[in-house]
């Protein structure tokens, strides 16, 4: 598509000069308009024919300097002519910041210094004004600024963003002699005396940058802008390098011994991809969008050209692309850190810096002679340390977990330059895999030596299975990195937990771990738990026989190995049953424990289901999950040493009620007893003795009070949870009731016990997950919560207008979560269990509740667990009968009606669970 031609523009306004501002914007901007929309579709064009994102960029900068040039000659022109300028009158138009780069994305801002001699004249005034004026009604975000060239010198000397612009500044039209003037001056004054100070504030801006994109490059919806890895991290190498070495072109870093020729063809892989990535996701949004969000993957995934392979979705290999990339952007970041450091501390270039160092050691050498330490880290002895003995390439960080020392980025430099030499020999080799393990399960910082080694790539190369996962997403809203840097970051808890660290969060598991024999077994377990993720077959099958191949080559021993495979098959099984199951329910335990079988099992699968949960993301791992996995704990412990988890029911209710006679002392013997009958043998069995006290006072106040539906609630900041307790008339319809009010008032339901009384009136239990930090603002939220409740048993409200208000007006397609109905009458001694799973949504808990109202099921708990965009509802239920669901028409009736709850609205978006 040929576009218009910017002089035709121009003549298009007649020779006759147009004197009127007004006019002259109404007669340009149109033309603009039309120039700016077919350029930027044209951009779009090469961009999907040719797959490149810097020419891309490129483009689109040089369209806007032709559009800026325009509107100066036709400012100039008609209305602010200068015949014969005085000096005064001189103008430079530049542009600076990404756009002085000679880069734009679709969506970018346009910044442009409006250059002077001396202080501002009437004339350029009126220039600069009706300038800004016509780009302003393109529509452009236009950074700008107008100074004279003395301004710009006082002004950079003291604000490091203005430096920072000036740095990149590129003429575009008007007086050039002007900008020879500034970019002279500022070498001269400004960027030859103040290189220190300019790296260290752009270091340290760059920290905090990535802290508040998100501090790991591994984040599942990254900034590619602004994020770890991303373009800002590029830009901030140039800007480091151009002011250090005071050069003009990036190509210019390789002659100045900054990088190598293949690392600055890896500089160029990586701003082109980021590049494309950057705009097509401005095409693909219309605006300046630069987070990588889950609904823009699939489309972005689409629009570079992948496909599913290997196991892998389109949008899975895409973003594995991506985060290759962003790890490449941190090497190079490593490699210019270390070149600074070096030319701090030797104050004269060196353009063979790296073999250059080697023979300067300092500090002594480390066991034999391959290694040194340099300025306090351990480097190589020469370039043939890993070549003389591949070994080495895993004894580098075994050295450094030891001696508790950083590792060299030259040493880690010439490690990731060495990793054709990891083949199987070394593989095989015991002593490689003797030093693997120690460095898996080391008592000091197995995660950042693990870390160092992932990034530098002999991670992957030395355990293969664990390079299919490095850069793996998974496509869901519940794990925030990478399958690589979540298995790091499992060690990363566990060593935690071994230290007896955040004892608050996991009591149990920081007590028991002394007790552990399997110690080895366990750290390789978390190790390699998720390795088989990515693969068609159940990851967990799959990730066993990995590690029945991988335990022997380690030197774990066959007990060792089996202990490995078996945690990681059922590496899911603790967390399940605790957060999905009715834990008071016998048959829950025993089931549970036929597969543990032992306590060092029991305890091995605790330590690792909590480093597992911790690891997948903040706020991941809550107070109530911990409250979960104890309970499931101490009950299994029960069966396991011997005890029985159904033993003399009627001894059991007998000592509920005994203890809680004795805790309400003040109660009359006949009002006790009166009480005492109207409890089901179930709500003996499955509440706790303070729990049993507290809702006896609260049944009695309500009805001292003459209420007949009331609540109450308190928090557990421990638990992580907050408790409401409901006392109503029952009726089949009430957990809808209760869930939809939950729902229209922004409760997050995570628990449910249900219970009857034999006069009829629901005693039930609610927990909600905390929404704020301040028991104070808890209480408050509670409190509405409860009020919500409590007007729509009283039929106050509609409460299917109520969710049905809170419902997303726009459904998002960036998940397909297939719905599944499962009916299980095995799990349970007296209940049938139903579980349900799909995508979840605002209200979904309500309109599967009211389903179940409407099929004539009693609902006697309800378990409710979010992964994410995933949601799994477990009920235990019975027919109105009292009785379990066995007949296959009447189950075959209830799995279609829960599966068309999901029709309707089957791609609703989710934001946060609300009941």
């Amino acid at each position: 598509m040929p576009l218009q031609n910017p002089d035709a523009i121009l003549k298009s306004l007649g020779d006759q000069p147009i004197r009127d501002a007004g006019e002259l914007r109404a007669r340009l901007v149109p033309e603009l308009k039309l120039y700016l929309e077919e350029g930027r579709a044209q951009a779009e064009e090469q961009l999907l024919e040719a797959k490149d994102g810097l020419v891309c960029a490129k483009f689109l900068s040089a369209h806007m300097d032709d559009l800026v040039r325009l509107v100066h000659e036709a400012v100039v022109r008609h209305l602010y002519p200068a015949g014969s300028p005085t000096s005064g009158e001189r103008i430079a138009v530049v542009a600076t910041g990404g756009y002085g780069r000679g880069t734009l994305a679709p969506g970018s801002d346009v910044d442009l210094l409006f250059l002077l001699p001396y202080k501002q004249t009437a004339w350029s005034e009126s220039v600069v004004e009706a300038m800004l004026y016509v780009l302003w009604d393109l529509k452009l975000k236009v950074g700008h600024a107008t100074r004279s060239v003395e301004d710009c010198m006082r002004e950079a000397a003291a604000d490091m963003t203005i430096r920072t612009s000036l740095l990149e500044v590129r003429f575009l039209f008007g007086d050039r002699a002007l900008f020879d003037t500034l970019v002279q001056r500022f070498d001269r004054e400004i960027v030859a005396t103040s290189a220190a100070e300019f790296v260290d504030a752009k270091l340290k801006e760059r920290d905090a940058r990535v802290t508040k994109a998100g501090a790991s490059r591994y984040l599942v919806e990254p900034n590619v802008k602004d994020g770890k890895g991303g373009l800002r991290d590029l830009n901030t190498l140039f800007w480091i390098g151009k002011y250090v070495y005071q050069v003009k072109k990036p190509r210019e870093l390789v002659k100045a011994g900054l990088f190598t020729p293949d690392e600055f063809k890896l500089f160029l892989r990586c701003e082109e991809f980021l590049w494309r990535v950057r705009c097509h996701m401005h095409f693909a949004t219309g605006r300046a969008e630069e987070r990588l969000t889950f609904d823009l993957q699939r489309i972005i995934a689409e629009r570079i050209g992948f496909s599913p392979r290997g196991g892998l979705s389109a949008v899975e290999r895409f973003m594995k692309a991506y985060f290759l990339i962003a790890k490449d952007v941190g090497d190079l970041t490593a490699i210019v850190c270390a070149e600074l450091e070096a030319r701090q501390t030797k104050k004269r270039p060196m353009l063979d810096r790296m073999f250059g160092r080697f023979r300067r050691r300092r500090g002594g050498a480390l066991e034999g002679n391959d290694f040194v330490i340099d300025n306090n880290r351990i480097n190589v002895s020469g370039e043939d340390v890993f070549g003389r003995d591949p070994v080495n390439l895993i004894r580098l960080f075994w050295l450094a977990d030891k001696h508790n020392l950083a590792i060299h980025p030259d040493a880690t430099r010439l490690a990731t330059r060495s990793l054709k030499l990891i083949g199987q020999k070394l593989r095989r080799d015991p002593e490689a895999n003797k030093l693997f393990l120690d460095i898996i399960t080391s008592r000091n910082a197995p995660e950042v030596v693990l870390r160092h080694m992932n990034e530098a790539g002999v991670l992957g190369r030395f355990v293969p299975d664990f390079g299919r996962i490095v850069a793996m997403m998974q496509f869901n809203m519940y794990h925030h990195y990478t399958v690589d840097e979540h298995l790091i970051r499992s060690i990363g808890v566990l060593t935690e937990i071994e230290a007896g660290q955040l004892g608050n969060e996991h009591p149990l598991a920081n007590q028991i771990f002394g007790t552990i024999q399997n110690r080895r077994a366990l750290y390789v377990a978390v190790f390699l738990h998720d390795i088989a993720k990515g693969r068609p077959e159940d990851h967990s099958i799959a990730g066993a026989a990995i590690a029945r191949k991988l335990g022997p080559r380690f030197g774990l021993t066959e007990a060792e190995t089996n202990t490995v495979a078996w945690l990681i098959e059922h590496h899911l099984l603790m967390s399940n049953t605790a957060q999905s199951r009715d834990l008071s329910d016998p048959a829950t335990i025993k089931s549970f424990a036929d597969v543990v079988q032992t306590m060092e099992r029991l305890k091995l699968l605790l330590v690792l289901t909590i480093a597992d949960i911790k690891a997948v993301g903040p706020g991941t791992w809550t107070g109530w999950k911990g409250q979960l996995l104890r309970t499931l704990y101490h009950e299994t412990e029960v069966l396991l040493g011997g005890g029985a988890a159904d033993v003399a029911r009627s001894d059991r209710i007998r000592l509920a009620q005994e203890q809680l006679r004795a805790a309400l002392p003040d109660w009359s013997g006949e009002a006790f007893e009166a009480y005492a009958a109207r409890h089901t043998p179930a709500y003996w069995l499955k509440t706790d003795d303070e729990r049993r006290v507290k809702q006896a006072h609260f049944v009695r106040d309500a009805e001292k009070a003459g209420r007949t539906v009331t609540t109450s609630y308190e928090t557990d900041h421990f638990r992580g949870v907050t408790e409401l307790t409901i006392l109503s008339p029952d009726h089949p319809r009430l957990l809808a009731i209760v869930t939809g009010a939950c729902a229209a008032a922004g409760g997050n339901i995570v628990d449910a016990q249900i219970f009857t009384t034999t006069d009829g009136m629901a005693l039930d239990t609610i927990v909600l997950s905390r929404a704020f930090d301040r028991d104070e603002d808890e209480l408050r939220r509670a409190e509405r919560v409860a009020k919500a409740i409590e007007r729509a048993l009283k039929g106050e409200v509609k409460i299917a207008d109520l969710v049905e208000s809170k419902r997303p007006a726009k459904p998002s397609k960036a998940f397909h979560v297939p719905p599944e109905v499962t009916i299980d009458n095995s799990l349970s001694s007296r209940q049938t269990v139903i579980e349900i799973s799909g995508l979840d949504r605002p209200g979904l808990l309500y309109d599967l509740t009211t389903a179940l109202g409407k099929l004539n099921l009693n609902i006697a708990s309800a378990h409710i667990v979010t992964f994410g965009e995933k949601a799994v509802d477990v009920f235990y239920v019975t027919d109105l009968t009292g009785t379990k669901v066995t007949h296959a028409g009447r189950q075959a009736t209830i799995r279609r009606v829960l599966l068309d709850v999901f029709k309707t609205e089957e791609a609703e978006p989710f934001h946060r669970r609300s009941a």
